[in-house]
């Protein structure tokens, strides 16, 4: 065995030089007979009836090397097709440079806006279609038999994605080929994948060809939508058309991820829908928000019902991604911006009432928040307070609730968060205002705060309404202070900090006590 491993190793090798040769050979005879642009295809057809070899008389190792050339000359041959294929599926991108400009007089010119035609390439379909033939013909056992289907659908695909250019057809006919393409993939992906489930020999590499199905529809239904930008009645029939495919093909399988990836899909189709049809209306960017607004709403009142997880969750992130492009279309205009943040609100807190999504209403509760905000920013309205008390009452309301429940829950953690969001702010505002209604305000809703800290127990009120009203206080006595220490004489501050000093010492003991005393109130306080 140790002498034949090399043997065979050459055999091998030479067998698959004879067959290149072979096809060489018989290239360089067409080439004199046949057109340029049938000269691959006729050297496929060569390198194809190698693999018909396959005669007793011949060693397993020859049958082997005539098999790899042949292969080596069908990579070739597909590799020499790719770049045609390369630009008609991005080609119809640079449309987007010049949308809704007017349609191409046929498919060619919808392929070629931005890169020039490669001529000599029309054969390419015919290539591609024979490869995939012998994949789905040849590798119908071995380790390769769960890819072969895929690299044969992926194969056909490429071929025909070309043919309405390589035709000159009429624009509107490019269009209705590539619909009828994109449609029927989400449905061979649906219907491969009910297949595959039930197949009683089905193992991990089987849901390949669904999945390849699907993708090559997402790439198709872009390579779609990127050609009917040329026009805008074809932009909206293609994504109104793309819509509903991709949410029938959603509608026909449940349960795998065939269906969560075409649900998003559909949602994300419909968004476009909507900006398109905005557009179409010469409506101003705040007014698509509201329409873009449908898609969430109905994402979140289908998630629900989807019955598996990831289609639920991939609807409910489509739906939350198209209330962010709502939001940020409503900026212009700050009372749209307002009403988009509430109607979001309204739209996370729909979703917060089910039971897997109560921590939605913590995102519904900012949106209301952000949109009482920005409403009051449009009716330029200044005062701190105004943003700061909408926030404050519901945290307060909240904190007293889960204290209703919870009588062991801290009271930073139930009235911290409200009581700072309204004392800080207008803390801050106190310091910087010279009329003297606020500090009067702001002083005695402090001062009450403290009290029912002291009534109740309750620490954080205590801590935070005293601080604020020691401070309040100290802004209003400054003014007298600072006149007060201007009319005594110089040597008094530095007398009276001493007497004190004097006093703290004499009295050491006692003011320990006394700050042990207050540390263990405070403590027994929640």
């Amino acid at each position: 065995a140790a002498w034949r491993a090399p043997e065979e190793r050459a055999a091998l090798a030479l067998a698959s030089a004879g067959g290149l040769i072979a096809v060489a050979a018989a290239d360089g005879v067409l080439r004199t007979v046949l057109p340029g642009v049938w000269t691959v295809p006729a050297c496929l057809a060569c390198a194809i009836a190698l693999l018909s070899v396959r005669g007793t008389w011949l060693p397993g190792t020859v049958r082997r090397g005539l098999l790899w050339s042949s292969a080596t000359v069908q990579a070739l041959a597909v590799a020499w097709a790719l770049p045609l294929v390369l630009l008609t599926l991005f080609g119809p991108a640079g449309w987007a440079a010049h949308a809704w400009s007017g349609a191409p007089s046929d498919a060619r010119d919808a392929v070629t806006v931005s890169a020039p035609w490669t001529s000599g390439t029309e054969s390419a379909p015919l290539v591609l279609a024979a490869v995939a033939a012998v994949l789905a013909l040849t590798f119908r056992s071995g380790a390769l038999r769960p890819f072969a289907p895929s690299g044969a659908l992926l194969l056909a695909w490429s071929a025909t994605l070309p043919l309405p250019a390589i035709a000159q057809l009429p624009y509107a006919a490019a269009l209705l080929t590539h619909g009828a393409l994109t449609v029927a993939l989400p449905a061979a992906a649906a219907y491969t994948s009910t297949t595959v489930d039930r197949s009683p020999t089905a193992g991990r590499r089987a849901p390949l060809l669904p999945t390849t199905a699907l993708c090559l529809a997402l790439l198709g239904s872009l390579h779609l939508v990127a050609l009917a930008l040329a026009s805008e009645a074809a932009t909206l029939a293609v994504l109104g058309t793309l819509t509903a495919v991709f949410a029938s093909a959603a509608a026909l399988r449940k349960g795998t991820h065939i269906r969560a990836v075409a649900t998003a899909t559909a949602l994300a189709y419909a968004t476009a829908l909507a900006c398109a049809t905005g557009v179409s209306l010469d409506w101003r960017p705040q007014h698509i928000a509201l329409l873009v607004l449908v898609v969430p709403a109905v994402a979140a009142v289908l998630a629900p019902r989807f019955g598996d997880r990831a289609t639920t969750v991939s609807a409910e992130i489509t739906g939350a991604v198209a209330g962010l492009l709502a939001i940020d279309l409503a900026t212009a205009e700050l009372p749209v911006l307002a009403l988009v943040l509430a109607l979001c609100g309204v739209i996370a807190a729909g979703t917060a009432v089910r039971e897997d999504r109560r921590r939605v209403g913590h995102a519904a509760a900012v949106l209301f928040v952000l949109a009482a905000w920005v409403r009051l920013a449009a009716w330029e309205v200044g005062a701190p307070e105004a943003y700061t008390l909408p926030v404050t009452v519901p945290a307060l309301l909240l904190g007293y609730a889960r204290r209703s429940r919870d009588a062991e829950a801290s009271s930073w953690t139930a009235y911290g968060p409200g009581l700072s969001v309204t004392l800080l702010p207008s803390l801050l505002a106190v310091w910087g205002d010279a009329n003297w209604l606020r500090p009067l305000l702001l002083g005695s809703a402090a001062l009450a705060v403290t009290l029912l800290g002291v009534r109740h127990r309750l620490r954080a009120p205590l801590v935070l309404g005293g601080a604020t009203l020691i401070l309040v206080a100290l802004h209003e006595l400054a003014p007298y202070i600072a006149q007060a220490m201007g009319a005594v004489p110089r040597w008094a501050p530095p007398a009276l900090a001493g007497l004190l000093l004097l006093t703290l010492g004499a009295t050491y003991e006692q003011r320990l006590r006394d700050a042990r005393r207050v540390r263990d109130v405070l403590g027994r306080m929640r």
